[in-house]
């Protein structure tokens, strides 16, 4: 026991010699003459540039030889109590903030109980905005921040005063670029540029300089962007694309101030080198590629711009990672269908064949979107895999054929196969559309020209698309390259054209079920704005009698269901009776016109000894137009009956068509 005890004193003993007595002065063994290291001598601090695209300036890290001793006495280490005691002091402070703005929240969720109520009062309603403002006052960029709160304060900004608005929206200006990468304050921002005024609108768009790139790339941020270029009007628009353009365009503001509207326009006035412009392009689309933040329209007209001076391998690695499933986002604006038939037109077949499968379970949206729609007219007229189209598009089209009938732009579709490229049926905007191309993929050498005229032999096309495709290499200055890095410059099909639709629209049954569903809706479609020009153009056989061949037994049934429906009384119809109605009297007198065919079927069941019935009103055209007919059997068959009403002065014909006619 004795020697425990002993031991115990002699551990405890060492223990004091390794203690300090406070107030002692102790002296620090001089390291210096044996230290190798040199001494560093604290100096100013060094200055870093800011890094790039951040907004806030760019702290220099704190080395530790930088601290100096009154630092050192500054921040003591602090004993366990005074931890204790400081913990706790700030937990307290975090309560009672907590608790305030606890508070708050739920005295502002009360009264957006109260002012978003649909049968209140005006002036009530505008008392309880005008409380709860009062009560954000100061505070709204966190409010607008808040999952719960930012709701309060879109409806207040909603219903109250200009003044008031104009208050939020001072408050809110220096906060703007952080708040519209917020997931919650995204709506505020967007609702506030709503109900922006002029000025206002020019201001948060002259916020946004130097930070267009960034917030595109941001999933939320390019939201807001997206809104401030709906917004605004074509110069604001162009101050915005062209911050994408340049590094110059987006350093110096000044520059952005120009009327030019294109790319190459911009280039040219101002001197930019195209590479250059190429690179910074190419440097922020990318990014935002690659995370598939393509739905913006402003998006779609710098890729559109992108295309206008790319080179060929540029061009074709921007069409390579677009075709898929991201085109479909695209192709709901104008420049975003350019963009898709531009990819669709100098895609290889394997290009092709992604954007085709890319659009599974969406063709019907497609087909009834305004945009979307000429993508389809443009797969129709440039794919050569007919086999594909029908399987992914032409099965799908067939169950929702009627509604396309019927359809604005769903009927262009169906035009395009029976009648392609018709003025009548596409605007100009759209014919350009189909038109155009990619500068750099679409030259085309003599040597190839003339291959393509002794290739005019087609045979049957198969999933293999490649054998029509053409692969050139680059000019001169790529001698080097691999075969490899061969660029496509197939520019439409190779297919001849007319076998192309004859595959699509008679050997897929397409064709059929068309003329089934006119014989089974002839009223209807002959009434509607947009039907009738289906029905015309079937009953007539389409361009270059296309339907001829292999229906016209179909066409003969199409003809006598039009007559039979013309042959009925104006009592027996419900309906306005197909001669009298505006739009089915100008399109069967366009028949009669056309389709010597159908012009005899038509006289014979509807109009034969039943004419001076017919001759006054919209019917009155019908009649004429069998006297205004270039067929003369058209003309014999149907002048016995008619002269007397002509001798008569019921039916009056124009001079100019009577002497073409006697001629």
């Amino acid at each position: 026991m004795a020697a425990k005890n002993q031991k115990h004193q002699q551990q405890s003993n060492k223990t004091r010699k390794r203690k300090q007595v406070p107030g002692a002065k102790t002296e620090a063994p001089d390291r210096s003459a044996t230290s190798k290291k040199p001494k560093l001598l604290a100096g100013p601090k060094p200055s870093y540039p800011p890094a790039k695209g951040s907004t806030k300036p760019f702290k220099s890290p704190k080395m530790k030889f930088e601290k100096s001793e009154t630092d050192k006495e500054k921040k003591a280490p602090m004993s366990k109590r005074e931890r204790r005691l400081n913990a706790k002091e700030l937990s307290e402070a975090r309560k009672k903030r907590r608790k305030r703005y606890y508070t708050l929240e739920l005295e502002l969720a009360s009264l957006w109980e109260k002012m978003r109520c649909r049968n209140i009062a005006k002036e009530d309603r505008s008392k309880f905005v005008t409380e709860a403002l009062q009560k954000m006052k100061g505070k709204i960029p966190e409010i607008a921040g808040s999952h719960i709160s930012s709701r309060v304060l879109q409806t207040c900004v909603k219903y109250c005063s200009q003044a008031e608005r104009d208050a939020v929206f001072e408050e809110l200006q220096p906060h703007f670029i952080t708040l519209a990468c917020n997931t919650y304050a995204v709506h505020l921002v967007k609702k506030m540029l709503d109900n922006a005024s002029k000025k206002q609108l020019a201001g948060f768009i002259s916020s946004l300089h130097g930070h267009v790139a960034s917030l595109l790339r941001h999933m939320v941020g390019s939201v807001v962007v997206q809104h401030a270029y709906d917004s605004a009007n074509a110069t604001q628009k162009q101050e915005l694309l062209l911050e994408l353009y340049s590094t110059e365009l987006k350093l110096f503001k000044d520059l952005v101030s120009l009327k030019e509207s294109r790319l190459v326009d911009v280039i040219s006035k101002l001197g930019l080198q195209k590479a250059s412009v190429l690179r910074h392009m190419a440097s922020e689309i990318q990014p935002i590629l690659e995370k598939g933040i393509v739905d913006h329209s402003i998006i779609h007209r710098v890729l559109i711009e992108y295309f206008s001076i790319a080179d060929q391998s540029s061009a074709a690695d921007v069409i390579q990672q677009l075709s898929g499933p991201l085109l479909v986002r695209m192709i709901h604006t104008r420049d975003g269908s350019r963009i898709a038939m531009l990819c669709v037109k100098h895609g290889s077949a394997k290009e092709r064949k992604k954007i085709i499968k890319g659009m599974k379970d969406h063709v019907a949206k497609i087909a009834h979107d305004q945009c979307g729609s000429m993508v389809l007219v443009c797969i129709f007229s440039v794919v050569d895999d007919t086999k594909q189209i029908t399987k992914a598009i032409i099965r799908e089209l067939q169950k929702i054929l009627k509604e396309l009938v019927l359809d604005k732009n769903g009927r262009r579709l169906l035009l395009q196969l029976l009648h392609p490229n018709c003025s009548r049926y596409f605007s100009p905007d759209d014919l350009t559309s189909l038109n155009l191309s990619i500068p750099s993929l679409s030259g085309k050498s003599e040597p190839e020209a003339s291959s393509e005229a002794k290739s005019s032999k087609v045979d049957e096309f198969s999933d293999e698309e490649a054998k029509y495709d053409k692969k050139v290499t680059v000019g001169e200055g790529n001698k080097g390259t691999s075969s490899g890095d061969n660029i496509q410059l197939v520019e439409g099909g190779k297919k001849d054209p007319f076998l192309r639709r004859q595959e699509l629209l008679v050997n897929s049954g397409l064709a059929e079920g068309l003329i089934d569903i006119c014989i089974e809706s002839a009223g209807e479609l002959l009434r509607s704005n947009f039907g009738k020009e289906i029905i015309y153009e079937v009953a007539i056989g389409g361009s270059d009698g296309i339907l001829h061949p292999t229906l016209d037994e179909k066409l003969n049934s199409l003809h006598k269901a039009i007559a039979t429906l013309a042959a009925k009384s104006s009592e027996e119809s419900e309906e306005e009776h197909v001669l009298n109605n505006f739009h089915s009297s100008r399109t069967i007198r366009k028949l009669v016109l056309d389709c010597p065919t159908f012009a005899c079927t038509f006289w014979k069941k509807a109009l034969k000894r039943k004419s001076k019935l017919w001759a006054q009103g919209h019917s009155s055209k019908v009649i004429c137009a069998f006297l205004e007919s270039s067929d003369s059997k058209v003309r014999e068959l149907a002048k016995e009956e008619l002269q007397p009403l002509i001798d008569g002065g019921i039916i009056k014909i124009p001079e100019t068509k009577q002497s073409a006619n006697e001629d």
